[in-house]
């Protein structure tokens, strides 16, 4: 599904000092997986994630999605990629509090160039019910829990129907027990709806959702 053939990530400092934030790193994330990707702060996780996502290139190495190279598609084409084969989840949760719940997890399908298959508000609505916030429809992000907040978060992430969910950090601003509420939301979507589900994180306990935890150090793939 993902492949990453000895990629690097450097950065060139004030023109004079490289900083490699990846090195030479090679990884595959298979189709229908549960991946966690764990390191400490500065050990290169989120340059990781941001290359899987589809966010940002490697400065050398090739990344491929579904056999595909992206260095040979155009930007227009990797922009309709990223925006159908991946839906992510963020610590901050990235809402926005202009507009209501139901808008926020539309917004994706604003932002897509082909017809869709589906009925967006139909779509939204549906999946917000099956979370428990179909009293939340109208309601502003700012005026919810951070469980809530988190689980329209998700939910935008769904509404493309992607292949890939990329969860950076999404428990980093919840309690335990929400935390934990989320993690068992994320491993039912691998489960019972086979998407495959990135996470990257710095604690065991939730690193340990996954079948397969990847550790990173150093910019390195250990």
């Amino acid at each position: 599904m993902i492949k990453l053939a000895n990629v690097s990530k450097e950065y060139v400092i004030d023109n004079e000092y490289t900083f490699y934030a990846l090195k030479k790193a090679n990884l595959e994330i298979k189709e229908k997986e549960f991946v966690s990707i764990m390191g400490p702060s500065g050990s290169g996780k989120s340059t990781l994630m941001h290359i899987v996502g589809l966010l940002d290139k490697p400065t050398t190495g090739k990344v491929y999605v579904d056999d595909k190279e992206i260095s040979r598609i155009s930007d227009d084409e990797l922009s309709r990629l990223r925006n159908e084969f991946v839906g992510f989840v963020f610590q901050q949760f990235n809402l926005i509090n202009k507009l209501t719940v139901l808008e926020n997890v539309m917004l994706p399908t604003i932002y897509c160039r082909k017809e869709l298959n589906f009925n967006p508000k139909e779509r939204a609505i549906s999946i917000l019910t099956r979370f428990g916030l179909d009293k939340k429809l109208n309601s502003r992000p700012n005026k919810l829990s951070g469980g809530q907040q988190q689980r329209v978060a998700i939910a935008r992430a769904l509404i493309m129907k992607p292949k890939l969910i990329l969860a950076d950090e999404p428990t980093g601003n919840l309690d335990s027990k929400t935390g934990h509420e989320i993690m068992d939301l994320l491993t039912e979507l691998n489960k019972k709806e086979r998407i495959t589900v990135v996470l990257v994180t710095h604690e065991i306990d939730i690193a340990e959702y996954a079948r397969r935890i990847i550790k990173i150090r150093d910019g390195e793939v250990v």
